[in-house]
């Protein structure tokens, strides 16, 4: 199934039904008076999160949805049929954004959250409602209003607790498959990995993560290069970020300038996500005698002038995973513990999540509009190349 990830669709509520106008008409009931009933309801619009779909390919074939409307109320205090309500299944971890406003509607994130994103057109009322002592044959009624229609944009973000960042080939993939049940695809090649990996890492009984693999940046993936930086907002959600490097590329190439690369187009990308927890990991050191190994290591770790946690690892035989998942998931309780302990800690991560998400948004949105503008000046270029003109004389 192909995975899509954004979605734009537009939702119209049902119309309310109108309000009838009746009299009631019935043998030796002279004046019988006002029997008209009100109308129903239009139906509402829901999205609700469901853990089975995990792409929103489905809104790309459909992009338009109603729901039904109310019917029209009927004589003898008949009140017309409600609308029946439009229930739209998307995965867990989708957003909710008027595309009119850019409102953040919502976000849903377990499963089957509900959230009303169309409400329903009021019904109408019948002229029985009109009636009073001064007035016994009302003839005034009124419609029913219409449903709300709106404009949305379903972004999915994976929810993930840890995220993995690494230029292709890195071992990311090898990383997750070493780690989880999870058996992304695995090759000798550049991008095998084409859309986010989700695996759960079990740690202990009763204790697991959910680790994000994303396919592999590449420098300029900021404007673009490569898989560019779509998929870097799936890891606004992850409270880690785990930085692996290659310590012997297959073309020879400086494990130190990979890294920084790297570094660079996250700061692009966002700024707030750039200051996110970040472990480095260093992968493939099988591939290297051990002592040559170390010191390569240390060398990197050196020239980057890296201060938080460093792990060596070869993730194909699995060595040093073990350690570094139980610093993972001993990370997870404590940043967990402590959101717990204390609330403005918790308001702290949703107020840094929200800019990160924010700051991918417009990051993105900002090269759709550049790559826009120069298709529009190839194309003026295009028009305004008069190389194949045929000028036509006539001649007497």
């Amino acid at each position: 199934m192909k995975f899509v990830d954004e979605a734009t669709i537009k939702v119209q509520a049902g119309r309310g039904g109108n309000g009838c106008l009746s009299f009631r008409r019935e043998k030796y009931i002279p004046r019988g008076g006002p029997d008209g009933g009100d109308g129903g309801d239009g139906g509402c619009i829901y999205l609700e999160a469901d853990s089975a779909i995990n792409t929103m390919v489905d809104f790309r074939y459909q992009r338009s949805y109603r729901a039904e409307s109310g019917q029209s109320g009927a004589g003898k205090d008949c009140t017309g049929k409600k609308g029946e309500e439009l229930v739209l299944q998307v995965p867990v971890g989708t957003t909710v954004i008027d595309e009119d406003t850019q409102e953040i509607l919502g976000d849903l994130k377990q499963h089957q959250q509900r959230m009303l994103v169309a409400q329903g057109g009021f019904h109408g009322l019948g002229n029985a409602r009109f009636k009073s002592s001064t007035n016994r044959a009302p003839r005034q009624t009124s419609p029913g209003s219409e449903g709300e229609l709106r404009n949305l944009r379903l972004e999915l973000k994976v929810l993930a607790d840890v995220g993995l960042l690494g230029l292709p080939n890195a071992g990311k993939s090898t990383f997750i498959r070493a780690v989880s049940a999870a058996k992304p695809k695995v090759a000798g090649y550049p991008f095998t990995t084409l859309v986010p990996n989700l695996g759960v890492v079990k740690v202990e009984a009763h204790k697991s993560f959910v680790i994000a693999d994303i396919p592999g940046l590449i420098e300029g993936a900021a404007d673009g290069a490569g898989l560019g930086i779509r998929f870097l907002k799936h890891l606004t959600r992850t409270r880690l970020l785990l930085h692996l490097v290659d310590v012997a590329p297959f073309d020879g190439s400086d494990p130190v300038d990979a890294a920084r690369s790297i570094i660079d187009e996250l700061g692009l990308f966002s700024p707030t996500l750039a200051t996110r927890e970040r472990w480095l990991v260093l992968n493939k050191t099988d591939l290297l005698p051990a002592e040559e190994s170390e010191q390569r290591c240390n060398d990197i770790v050196k020239a980057l002038d890296w201060q938080g946690p460093v792990f060596f690892i070869a993730a194909i035989s699995k060595t040093g995973v073990e350690t570094i998942c139980h610093r993972i998931m001993d990370y997870i309780d404590e940043r967990t513990l402590a959101e717990r302990d204390d609330p403005s800690l918790a308001e702290l991560e949703q107020e840094r999540q929200l800019q990160m998400q924010a700051e991918s948004r417009a990051r993105i949105e900002a090269l759709a509009l550049a790559r826009k503008a120069a298709r529009l000046k190839q194309k003026n270029k295009d028009d305004d190349d008069d190389d194949y003109d045929v000028e036509v004389v006539y001649e007497p």
